[in-house]
């Protein structure tokens, strides 16, 4: 990371809800680890009634209402992170627009990006909310989807498919074990890369060792550089997302690349997950 981006903020979105909040506390206290400032942020936008671009007979522009009932969520937020990190500077703005445009403008100048796993808006039982999904999904650095509160001592889960596009999720994830000083768990599930019905009858004994040295070639180098992080490696028969969700039961944080030989399209059961953006030209 360069001198110029290693002063980017880290950046939350907010909305009022509890999901939110929780979010909030997160970025502040990663804001404070980094020695950046947490930028708080909530997007207002409004599409008024055909009616109101004529006729003000109607009563009050709307819009009004939801810019100061925005400003009031983000205020409440930043004290939020004041009290949650004593000493972070918190930055607050209330954006013209729809949520995820410019959130996902957010992550081209943000060192992070930090959102709920739901909004005011959520439907119970659903495993992520749409903004949460789409930034994961485009986010042009890397964004943290906060889904509670984080088991103390949980290790950090590691997705890596072999591809050198995950680089970036091993970085991210070596570092947090670092700072976080607890155990990595790296698993590579390779059974949906074998998606020819030939290879039914395939020596999986020997797909399995071969999944193991790729994985070990991926974790060498990252091993030496943080000597303290015990690593765990798992390597499972099994499609990526089940296998991730299996091992994120017990852990505080998930890691994984936001591209690779298979698509993640949704975090799991670790309180918070990061996804990482696989471009090194796009990272902050």
């Amino acid at each position: 990371m360069d001198v110029q981006k290693a002063h980017r903020p880290v950046v939350v979105g907010v909305d009022g809800s509890k999901a939110a909040e929780r979010a909030v506390r997160w970025a502040a206290l990663e804001a404070r680890r980094r020695h950046v400032p947490v930028r708080v942020v909530q997007a207002a936008g409004w599409v008024p009634p055909l009616h109101q671009y004529t006729d003000r007979s109607f009563g009050p522009d709307p819009r009004v209402a939801l810019v100061g009932a925005a400003r009031a969520d983000v205020a409440a937020a930043a004290k939020v992170a004041a009290t949650a990190a004593p000493g972070v500077v918190v930055e607050q703005q209330v954006l013209d627009g729809f949520p995820v445009p410019r959130l996902l403008d957010e992550t081209t100048t943000a060192q992070l990006v930090v959102v709920g796993d739901r909004g005011r808006g959520g439907v119970v039982g659903l495993l992520l909310g749409s903004v949460a999904v789409t930034l994961a999904a485009r986010g042009a650095c890397a964004v943290v989807v906060v889904r509670g509160i984080e088991p103390p001592g949980g290790p950090v889960v590691l997705g890596v498919d072999g591809s050198p596009l995950s680089e970036p999720a091993l970085a991210a994830a070596f570092d947090e074990a670092a700072a976080r000083a607890v155990p990595l768990v790296a698993v590579y599930a390779w059974r949906d890369l074998l998606l020819d019905p030939g290879l039914a009858s395939h020596d999986w004994a020997v797909v399995e060792q071969q999944g193991r040295a790729e994985l070990a070639e991926r974790l060498a180098g990252w091993s030496g550089k943080y000597p303290d992080v015990p690593v765990r490696r798992v390597v499972v028969r099994d499609a990526p997302a089940r296998a991730l969700v299996e091992q994120s039961v017990t852990a505080q944080l998930l890691v994984v690349g936001s591209h690779g030989r298979g698509g993640v399209e949704a975090f799991c059961s670790a309180p918070s997950a990061m996804r990482c953006c696989t471009d090194p030209t796009a990272r902050s």
